[in-house]
């Protein structure tokens, strides 16, 4: 199939997440005059903040300047896993031993710490411990990835399991891939769900949240800072800033910081449950040692291919990037080369230039962010632990406090490097290493 064959009737360039949990419809308002604690983001990092925030006793209003949860809060592929980025070698050379260790085991506690607050908030979100595959894509690939779990260090072991490619079709319906390693702790849930649970209870807690209200800039004064938003400004004592890969024009100093990186992905019409069976026997999250990762996974009722990737330079057209997207599936799943997409839909993810999450205070303002594209897990800890840091709470501390938080020469917040990065990382992924 090509072209307009792709598309199925009724095919929507949204989140598929969207048909089953659509934005909330919040009521317009101005922003309140003065508060305690005002938040620039209402995504998971936003949100979460401003639960403990608002449960601690603060006055917290929580802005965006889009619907409450645009960004990849509720169009993200509903995987979560331990992921910090940097292995333990390359942390210990960054900082030490013993902080590298704790770095590593954030990654764990991160998991940890959703599945127990989805548990005691009752937040329904078709949360399942599932696992992951994870594919080597050549055969060096996979001695690394053996060579690197095999000598884990002591104290911030994963759970693995080595899944030889003569054994891989019991992870995966298909012959692409030369095996791989099942992560058993990994689990799914549906994004835009999560969200709308913990946007609930946030609103339940006390806190404002109000969308559609671009905050185009925050000046500090003697005793407080302002937020000039499009609304009218509110003068607040302290601010948190957890736009992510949405971080704007009005907090110039953090969008230096982060890069915004597009990501994609279609879902497919409802297939046969043995085809979907087929396809991915254990329900797992599914991914691939690339550089430029693919990710995909089945929906929550086990009928549909959610499909994801970074298929495009700087391409904003979902209905571009869905016909590449469908061209990678099917190389990995020829059993899909019929199969139509109902949703395609993109978004940001936030990267940074030491690939590590950031947490703190610059200027008086508070902020958490750049998460690497492991966000649902890492948000949803780090806004919380950013919430307790601003309530002055000792259980509010990170690993990751106080760590340096890099951005490059003439780096403004557009990523110009983008393209030829992902260039080579694309000629990269096709060589034997």
């Amino acid at each position: 199939m090509n072209g307009n064959e792709l598309f199925a009737s009724g095919y929507k360039q949204q989140s598929y997440w969207w048909d089953q949990a659509p934005p909330a419809s919040l009521p317009e308002a101005r922003p309140p005059a003065s508060v305690d604690l005002a938040i620039v983001g209402s995504g998971y990092t936003g949100l979460s903040a401003a639960l403990v925030a608002a449960r601690g006793g603060r006055s917290v209003v929580v802005l965006d300047s889009e619907v409450a949860g645009f960004g990849c809060s509720t169009r993200n592929g509903g995987q979560v896993s331990t992921s910090i980025k940097p292995d333990y070698a390359t942390l210990t050379q960054r900082h030490g031993a013993a902080q590298a260790l704790e770095i590593r085991r954030e990654g764990i506690r991160a998991l940890d710490f959703i599945a127990e607050l989805i548990k005691r908030e009752k937040i329904d979100c078709d949360w399942e411990v599932n696992g992951r595959f994870h594919a080597a894509h050549n055969p060096r690939q996979y001695e690394a990835m053996a060579q690197h779990l095999g000598h884990q260090a002591p104290g911030q072991e994963v759970p693995y399991q080595m899944v030889p490619r003569s054994e891989q079709r019991r992870e995966i319906g298909s012959d692409r891939y030369f095996g791989g390693a099942v992560f058993p702790r990994h689990a799914q849930l549906h994004p835009a769900r999560y969200h709308a649970g913990l946007l609930a209870r946030v609103r339940e807690a006390g806190a404002t949240v109000i969308d559609r209200t671009k905050v185009n800039a925050v000046e500090r004064g003697s005793q407080a800072f302002t937020v000039k938003t499009a609304r009218g400004d509110v003068r607040a004592r302290d601010v948190l800033i957890a736009s992510n890969g949405y971080t704007g024009p009005g907090t110039p100093w953090f969008r230096r910081r982060v890069i915004p990186i597009g990501s994609y992905i279609i879902a497919t019409e409802p297939l046969e449950p043995s085809l979907a069976l087929g396809l991915n026997p254990n329900a797992r999250s599914l991914s691939d040692s690339r550089k430029l990762v693919f990710y995909y996974r089945l929906s929550p009722d086990k009928r549909r291919m959610l499909f994801g990737g970074r298929v495009a330079y700087n391409e904003t057209d979902a209905n571009v990037s869905a016909p590449r997207l469908h061209k990678a599936m099917c190389e990995i799943y020829p059993q899909l080369q019929t199969a139509k997409i109902t949703h395609s839909w993109y978004g940001f993810v936030a990267y940074t230039f030491d690939t590590m999450p950031h947490i703190g205070k610059q200027d008086g303002l508070w902020y958490a962010m750049g998460y690497c594209g492991s966000g649902v897990s890492l948000a949803t800890y780090f806004g919380t632990r950013i919430g307790q840091q601003i309530l002055g709470l000792k259980e509010g501390a990170t690993a990751i406090d106080g760590l340096s938080f890099p951005t490059r020469p003439l780096y403004t917040g557009w990523p110009w490097f983008l393209a030829p990065s992902i260039f080579y990382y694309r000629v990269r992924d096709r060589l034997p290493i």
